[in-house]
């Protein structure tokens, strides 16, 4: 039978066999101490002389950091920490020595621990961020599958772009031009049409040459999309979709997210309803504070900080400016010049973490913005097919995972959100 670290207290008086590696040693006097860790969990193993094998001495002195082991003993309670276990160990067998491993507890450079991120990951605090981008990619799944939503992922070959390719990575597609895609929101229109609320989650790629804390070059990003659907019903589900996750984490992730030092209290009230400002309301308050930005423009980081900073809570900021928008947001018709998308500001200054709206439905209208776009018409034909055949309205948006992961550790920067980030100037390991 295979134990775990995790598993621990339910064997409370029971001989163990463990297998993991070597966290840290220590020493003191008769007894020796190893944290051993397996994935799930970190224990403390206690060699007392006497108590345990007499050659577990003479090998606990050849373990070194990341040392792999087997470690035998038997459960016990912790003596001074309640739910807290430990090993009374009895042997140690080293399956595989690590020799000189680079990363020790000394500070290290971002640039060492970046070439070294295969080993880095092996780290408590990013062991802890992963635990919790794990949990948000599962609460992100459980809220679409429970509410009727169908699972229908969009190809990473697309042969046109959503919105222009001055940022998307082209490639050969045997004899054809193609490019990785950076949204795969056009395809589920489509899939929407079939199954009424859909949703793809997978990677996407963006080849910006960004080097902000907010900007990865391979990301994953969810995007549920639903027939019939307003610009306000679209706002509605985000606002639900967001506090689901938050809250989720909150309660299966507390540890992980005390170790990381996060402020738990600016989670605890990350609950609709959310405040909605109209872009010209938003638009004054940054410019009250950064007196060089122009009304009608799209807002950059500082800007989306500016907004945040005033609440508590997520942000919609809903009705930009048609002019700064994706050809195929609608335009709404009450209010001509601004478009009916949303995005969703995240507090402490993380900014956008998603957005989204209503799409255009008339086919008129949506080739007069792809001729606007400098678009080319052929390569949009299916997707004008969706208004040829049935037109309806509908609405969606994209979930940054990675900015969201972010925002809830409460880290500086999205480099450490994802196992092996792809980023400007750098794609080692």
């Amino acid at each position: 039978m295979r134990y775990y670290i995790a598993d621990l207290k339910n064997y409370v008086g029971q001989k163990v066999e463990l297998k993991g590696w070597a966290y840290n040693t220590r020493s003191s006097g008769k007894v020796k101490f190893l944290e051993l860790r397996d994935g799930t969990g970190i224990v403390s193993c206690v060699y007392f002389r006497g108590e345990c094998e007499e050659k577990a001495f003479e090998i606990f002195e050849q373990v070194t950091q990341e040392t792999s082991l087997k470690v035998v003993g038997t459960v016990r309670k912790h003596p001074k920490h309640e739910n807290v276990f430990e090993i009374g160990a009895e042997s140690i067998e080293i399956l595989g020595k690590a020799e000189n491993y680079p990363i020790s507890p000394k500070d290290h450079g971002t640039d060492f621990l970046m070439e070294n991120r295969h080993l880095w990951i092996r780290s408590k605090r990013q062991h802890a961020i992963l635990r919790v981008r794990a949990e948000i990619v599962s609460a992100i799944r459980d809220f679409f599958d429970g509410r009727g939503f169908t699972l229908t992922d969009a190809p990473i070959f697309t042969p046109s772009a959503c919105e222009g390719t001055s940022n998307l990575f082209e490639t050969k597609y045997f004899d054809e031009k193609m490019y990785l895609s950076q949204s795969g929101q056009l395809y589920m229109e489509a899939t929407a049409a079939a199954l009424g609320k859909v949703y793809c989650f997978g990677p996407t790629f963006r080849a910006e040459k960004s080097k902000t804390r907010r900007h990865l070059i391979e990301f994953w990003m969810v995007e549920p999309e639903v027939a019939f659907n307003d610009m306000y019903d679209n706002m509605e589900l985000a606002e639900q979709f967001v506090e689901y996750i938050v809250q989720r984490t909150l309660k299966n992730r507390a540890d992980e997210l005390k170790a990381l030092e996060r402020d738990l209290s600016k989670l605890e009230v990350i609950k609709g309803p959310f405040p909605r400002l109209h872009y010209k309301e938003a638009a004054e308050m940054v410019k009250k504070e950064n007196p060089d930005f122009v009304i009608g423009d799209d807002f950059g980081g500082t800007d989306e900080t500016i907004v945040s900073s005033k609440f508590d809570k997520p942000v919609f900021v809903h009705h930009y400016p048609q002019a700064v928008k994706a050809f195929y947001m609608k335009e709404d018709p009450k209010e001509p010049g601004y478009a009916m998308g949303c995005d969703l500001l995240a507090t402490e200054g993380y900014g956008e973490i998603i957005g989204g709206g209503q799409r255009e439905e008339s086919i008129e209208k949506l080739l007069t913005k792809i001729k606007e776009h400098n678009l080319n018409e052929k390569d949009f034909q299916w997707y004008l097919d969706i208004r040829r055949f049935g037109s309806f309205p509908h609405s969606g948006f994209g979930l940054g995972v990675e900015r969201t992961v972010a925002w809830v550790c409460g880290l500086p920067h999205v480099r450490e959100t994802i196992p092996f980030p792809r980023l400007y100037g750098r794609s080692y390991p």
